[in-house]
Formats: C-alpha cells, sequence, structure tokens
C-alpha cells in the first residue's frame, strides 16, 4: 500500500487554480522529494495533502483512507507536517517545543505521562539535543532549529513525515546534518519522508523517489536517474543542463547548465 495517494486533486487560492487534476503516490517507507520551479504548486501539493488547504475537488488517501474522514487528531497521529521556515512562540524552549509533539496522544488537557515523557527524551537524544533541552528557541542556529522541529514531529509517533523545504537558509554542512538525519529516520526507523526541495543535487542523493512539477502538472516521476537528467530538466526549468553521475554514491548530479533562450521563466 502507498503512504499517500491522490486522485483528481484541484486546489486554488480563490479563483486562481494552482494544481488541476494531479494524480500520484508516494511509496510507503521511502523517501521522496518534490522539486520543480518557483510557484510550481510544490508546497501547495504537500499543503493539500497534509490537509492544510482544502482541495477545490479530488481525493487524497492516507494509507488508503479518505482523509477526509480522519478527525485532525486521528491524522496527527498518522502525519507529522513541518511548513517552511515555522516559527516556535517567543520563550519557549527546546523541551517544550518537543513536547508538543506528544499533544495528539493526549486526552483532553492531562499532563505528560511517564509514556510521553521517555518518548520526547528518546527524540530529543536521536536529535542530539538532549544538551539544550532548556535552552530557549532564539539562542538556536539555523540548522538546531530544524533539528527540533523535527524531534516535535518525532515525538508524534507518526510514520509519515512531510517537509517543505527544510533546508532553506541552512549553509551546506547543516543542509547535510538536516538531510542525514531524515535519511537515518527513514533508514533506521522506517519513516516515510515527503519533502520539497530546490537543491537538485540533494534532491537526488538523498531520495529513493521523485516528483518532477511545472504549473501543477507532474512533469516526470520516478528514480532519481529517471528524473533528474538533462531531457526532464529541459522540460521543467527551462535550462540545458550537464548531468553526470556523483563518483561517490552514482547517483546523478548536475554540474553545469545554463538558460534556454526564449524560454526565461516561462
Amino acid at each position: 500500500m502507498n503512504s499517500i495517494a491522490t486522485e483528481n486533486l484541484t486546489v486554488a487560492y480563490d479563483d486562481n487554480l494552482v494544481i488541476a487534476d494531479l494524480e500520484f503516490k508516494i511509496p510507503r517507507g521511502k523517501i521522496t522529494t518534490i522539486i520543480g520551479p518557483n510557484g510550481c504548486g510544490k508546497s501547495t501539493v504537500l499543503k493539500a495533502v497534509g490537509r492544510i488547504l482544502k482541495p477545490k475537488t479530488g481525493m487524497v488517501y492516507l494509507n488508503g483512507d479518505d482523509i477526509r474522514s480522519l478527525s485532525a487528531k486521528e491524522i496527527a497521529q498518522k502525519m507529522a507536517v513541518l511548513p517552511q521556515s515555522p516559527q516556535a512562540p517567543t520563550g519557549l524552549s527546546v523541551g517544550e517545543l518537543v513536547a508538543y509533539g506528544r499533544f495528539p496522544h493526549q486526552r483532553g488537557f492531562g499532563k505528560l505521562k511517564s509514556e510521553d515523557k521517555k518518548i520526547i527524551a528518546w527524540a530529543l537524544e536521536v536529535t542530539k539535543l538532549t544538551e539544550l533541552e532548556t535552552t530557549v528557541m532564539e539562542n538556536l542556529s539555523g540548522g538546531q532549529k530544524q533539528r527540533v522541529w523535527i524531534a516535535m514531529a518525532l515525538a508524534q509517533q507518526t510514520d509519515l513525515i512531510l517537509l517543505d523545504e527544510p533546508t532553506t537558509y541552512l549553509d551546506l554542512s547543516y543542509q547535510l546534518e538536516v538531510l542525514e538525519l531524515l535519511y537515518w529516520l527513514n533508514r533506521e526507523q522506517n519513516c516515510t519522508i515527503v519533502m520539497v526541495l530546490h537543491d537538485l543535487n540533494l534532491a537526488a542523493r538523498f531520495a529513493d523517489y521523485m516528483i518532477a512539477i511545472r504549473s501543477g502538472e507532474i512533469i516526470c516521476h520516478g528514480t532519481p536517474e529517471e528524473v533528474v537528467t538533462a531531457e526532464v530538466l529541459r522540460e521543467v526549468f527551462h535550462i540545458d543542463a550537464q548531468v553526470i553521475a556523483e563518483p561517490r554514491n552514482g547517483r546523478p548530479v548536475c554540474i553545469s547548465y545554463d538558460l534556454i533562450k526564449g524560454q526565461e521563466n516561462k
């Protein structure tokens, strides 16, 4: 069974149609990256799947269930959604934010139980944040903040995490730190990861499956080797790209590209 599937998904902001009749499937237990130019609908797709945006028409299935039939709490027990550049309330500590991940599993306004505290401690440990538990969020670096949000998602104990551009504003080392953490979660915890990424080479390096979108339509989907090709990049980004196999891991990598004259921003 696929983790996520859509049928005839159409999403609009007021009268602005962004996605029309989109159909795709996200494989369970894999890392899926969604790529495409700015404004193509990548983030909109993620928001519709995460039920942040209500589709105009169409269906979204989560583990085979119509997502409309599930309560917000049921969805939060199955899927964690991290938007682009999330903001924490002022003065909140690392541990307090991570503890929010246990909310979907609590009844009423109940206090954290011993099991909740164990899960929070585990989430802090695997994201290497234990020593920062009492530190307020404002005092963290960008990479540390991103790890806190991922720790909160881990505390939800879901099998699926959606992330919208988790490496935005991070330098190269922090980008790798975040993506290697997500890779570990997938390989060691069997967590399905779906993320929007701008960096083609990072998307290809960490993904098992890729979806390339332009103007709200899927241009290509498949393995990184099937998606990151000169032909696909020409159609999706309107660039003339040189793609080779990365010597260390064999994944496709774009080493050079030029704009195709007459196609800029079309």
